[in-house]
């Protein structure tokens, strides 16, 4: 890109920066000390207002830039992420949306923690949770670096490292001063930019093919260099056993690791009643199901328009493929129309970043302050300066993402969050769906489920071809991978529900009735609910 159109690109950058920082400010002006407000907003959002902030929390850069790479390089393939993020939504409504909302107060543990030992709960979950945000942070530092990197030509690791850096340093200061209520207000404003951006978008593609979807198909395929192949299964996943068995360990970690996110549960706290929670996920379901449906004419005419082999070159993880597209859309380098179409939709990817990395730093500095040094207190004690605490705790989360964000920049950002969605389904989901659902389910069987699943995910990933053998791996100079697939979920989802039965059937608890019944009759009813 030439000077004019960096120049362009980062005024819009700061633009939206000034906003949100703004909004930052302004918001932090109302009472932030009560962990009511710094947590859940106070709770006086509207359903729309939570759908559309739940909305802009889930379509990270792993949807905007990742999904649409991959789809640009591998075609049919690359269109099942989109098919699993959405799924996903479903589990999540029906199962864990109301209820979650009815027993919990502003973290995962609450939930669990309710008819239990509370501090090996909250330990165990905790570290859980800040486990699966830290991977979730990761791909959206890579997402920030790639787009950066495009808008300086491609070539500075530099600076692709100082704006992992910034971002960094965003994310807490988002935070740190604006809590739940800044947080959210981000991420309204960038669901209804992303939302924008992705239907010009969508509207060019189709229009540039005169509506001809078949068109659009064909051309694809044929510049993807891969022919008929690209619109078939297996051109990721197909080639033998191994990559069959990696995709349908995907699809289960996406269908199921959404309903044990963090920050999309810390969402559900928002709200004033349970009846809210359920009508946000129904607002958030039409918008995040428009927007995967776009993402996949966005990846075709990006084969189409740009050529596999021109994004792949670009970025080789595929990342870089929206913005590409928007350059050919308003007329190709050198034009006007490229140069203004390139920076808002670049701006608009560096806005989805920013605005998803401050809610996932709010629910990981939760867990660290709520969770965590809530079960190291003494028993007893009040909790004196926990928000601030989850505000050194933000700084200090904001510290290690950035850390391994530099190390894994050049993977792709929707196979990151991909593995960060296998571990909240390996060790959140199995906890909090006994703790729902399973009257006998004792304290041992909780924690049991969280290591259970936790260990297993993250040890089965360092020992990947994720992190070594392969060129592609976080250290390609080194092999140690013992275990075949890329993403653990296929082995370490059952291991987490079977290590929370048998943590059940083995433990001399004997569960408490009278706290179950408690716990059921607050998630059916609300009755009871914070």
């Amino acid at each position: 890109m030439r000077g004019d159109h960096q120049t362009l690109a980062l005024l819009l950058f700061c633009a939206f920066i000034a906003v949100t920082l703004f909004i930052t400010t302004w918001v932090s002006r109302n009472r932030q000390g009560s962990a009511e407000e710094f947590y859940a907003g106070g709770r006086l959002f509207s359903p729309m207002e939570n759908g559309f902030a739940i909305a802009g929390d889930y379509m990270s850069a792993a949807s905007f830039l990742g999904i649409s790479g991959l789809i640009a390089l591998y075609g049919y393939d690359g269109m099942l992420y989109s098919v699993g993020f959405l799924v996903a939504w479903l589990v999540v409504l029906l199962l864990v949306a109301e209820l979650v909302r009815n027993c919990g107060r502003f973290t995962l543990a609450d939930v669990v923690a309710a008819r239990m030992a509370e501090r090996p709960v909250r330990t165990a979950l905790g570290t859980s949770s800040v486990t699966v945000s830290v991977l979730y942070l990761v791909a959206q530092m890579v997402g920030a670096g790639s787009l950066v990197a495009l808008l300086l030509g491609g070539t500075s690791g530099a600076a692709r490292s100082w704006t992992v850096v910034g971002v960094g340093a965003l994310m807490v200061v988002y935070v740190s001063f604006g809590g739940m209520r800044a947080t959210t207000w981000i991420q309204i404003v960038k669901a209804v930019l992303l939302m924008g951006g992705a239907v010009a978008l969508t509207v060019l593609v189709l229009l540039h093919f005169r509506g001809d979807v078949n068109s659009l198909l064909s051309t694809a395929a044929e510049r993807s260099g891969h022919g008929t192949d690209f619109l078939a299964p297996g051109l990721r996943y197909g080639g033998d056993w191994v990559s069959r068995f990696d995709f349908i360990s995907l699809g289960v970690a996406l269908v199921l690791g959404t309903a044990g996110l963090p920050h999309i549960l810390a969402r559900f706290y928002t709200v004033p009643t349970a009846r809210a929670a359920r009508r946000s996920v129904v607002w958030s379901i039409g918008l995040i199901g428009s927007f995967y449906l776009m993402t996949i004419v966005l990846g075709l005419g990006a084969a189409a328009l740009v050529g596999s082999a021109d994004v792949r070159a670009s970025n080789a993880a595929g990342n870089t493929a929206v913005p590409l597209l928007a350059l050919v859309l308003g007329g190709g380098e050198g034009s006007t129309g490229g140069t203004v179409l390139f920076a808002v939709v670049a701006a608009i990817a560096f806005a989805t970043i920013l605005a998803v990395v401050a809610g996932i730093t709010l629910a990981s500095s939760a867990s660290v302050a709520h969770d965590l040094y809530a079960s190291l207190r003494r028993p007893g004690r009040k909790p004196y300066g926990e928000v601030a605490f989850a505000r050194v705790a933000a700084a200090v989360v904001g510290a290690v993402a950035i850390a391994l964000g530099l190390l894994a920049q050049n993977l792709n950002v929707a196979f990151l969050v991909g593995l960060a969605f296998a571990v909240a389904a390996s060790a959140n989901l199995p906890a909090l769906l006994y703790a729902l659902f399973w009257r006998n389910f004792t304290t041992r069987g909780a924690v049991w489920a969280v290591y259970g699943g936790l260990v297993p995910a993250v040890v089965l990933v360092v020992v990947s071809p994720v992190v070594s053998g392969s060129p592609a791996s976080l250290f390609p100079g080194v092999d140690f991978q013992l275990f075949p697939l890329e993403n653990p979920g296929l082995v370490s989802i059952p291991l987490g529900f079977l290590a929370g039965w048998l943590g059940t059937v083995t433990s001399r608890e004997k569960p408490d009735e009278a706290k179950h019944a408690e716990t059921e009759v607050r998630a059916l009813t609300g009755a009871g609910a914070a």
